[in-house]
């Protein structure tokens, strides 16, 4: 596999901003891709932000933001990202979107590029499969935020070779993080024990057990958690959560999974959490 020193990331989110800030940072040329000139204006002035966070931390010298923006190209052409060695997908959590831009990544890069997704909860095996490299492709789940978040989760899909798992854990040193090896299993680890007991909190409030506020204030305290379980799923983004919650519940044929109809309910209403300014809370825009 060829040296990876131009990464493209497709997807320009919260995530995929995020996951540019940390391999720009870590010395990579990164070819950021999404599909509107806006969405890659916010996400470069989201990372400069974070940049200015970290100087101001004494976590980044200040003459090490502008450098370090510089190494992200934001594009609005995939054809583009023909120049990387590897690439990593953003996308939101859906199988028809990652599939197609599986499909495009893999017409796109060289032969030798490792492609990388992102995804939270979806088989990695299985977007491996719409590829005509299956043994380079690999899960690489971030969390949010990810440039102050140390784990990332490594995660082998059926096919995965030996060296594209050497290569991504190198990587993952190489960015700072702390890799963590799962197989590939719907909701990895993660979010395969973090969901249900979003989606129990949230039973609950439904329920009239207890208020959201009180919800979290028992896991802050009493289980010593840094934020609760509906503060955390707000942050997440609570579409978010229910997408998780039906590949949890169609991957294990399980109705444990099934996702509460308050998320449901809120979700419809466009109530997605913090970043629509109202979820289990209200925020300020």
């Amino acid at each position: 596999m060829a040296e990876i020193q131009t990464v493209g990331v497709v997807g320009a989110g919260t995530m995929g901003s995020g996951i540019a800030h940390v391999f720009a940072r870590a010395g990579f040329r990164v070819l950021l891709c999404d599909v509107e000139h806006p969405l890659l204006d916010r996400a470069l002035a989201q990372i400069r932000t974070n940049l200015g966070r970290e100087a101001a931390k004494g976590k980044l010298p200040e003459a090490d933001i502008d450098p370090t923006l510089a190494r992200v190209a934001p594009t609005i052409d995939r054809e583009v990202l023909s120049d990387a060695q590897f690439a990593v997908e953003a996308a939101s959590e859906r199988f028809e979107l990652k599939s197609e831009i599986f499909r495009a990544l893999d017409r796109i890069l060289p032969q030798t590029a490792i492609l990388a997704t992102n995804t939270s909860s979806i088989s990695i095996t299985k977007l491996a499969a719409q590829t005509r490299r299956p043994q380079q492709v690999i899960g690489m789940h971030f969390f949010n935020p990810v440039p102050v978040m140390a784990l990332v989760e490594i995660v082998r899909g059926l096919a995965t070779s030996d060296a594209t798992f050497a290569a991504v854990h190198a990587l993952t040193v190489k960015l700072g993080k702390t890799p963590v090896v799962v197989n590939d299993a719907p909701g990895f680890v993660s979010n395969r024990v973090l969901m249900p007991l979003i989606n129990e909190a949230a039973f609950a409030v439904m329920e009239g057990v207890a208020t959201p506020e009180a919800v979290d204030q028992v896991f802050k305290l009493g289980m010593a958690h840094p934020m609760g379980p509906l503060t955390l799923a707000d942050f997440i983004g609570l579409d978010v959560c229910v997408d998780i919650l039906r590949v949890l519940q169609e991957g294990y044929g399980d109705p444990k999974y099934r996702p509460c109809p308050l998320l449901v309910r809120m979700v419809d209403a466009g109530w997605l959490g913090r970043k629509s300014g109202r979820g289990f809370y209200v925020y300020e825009k």
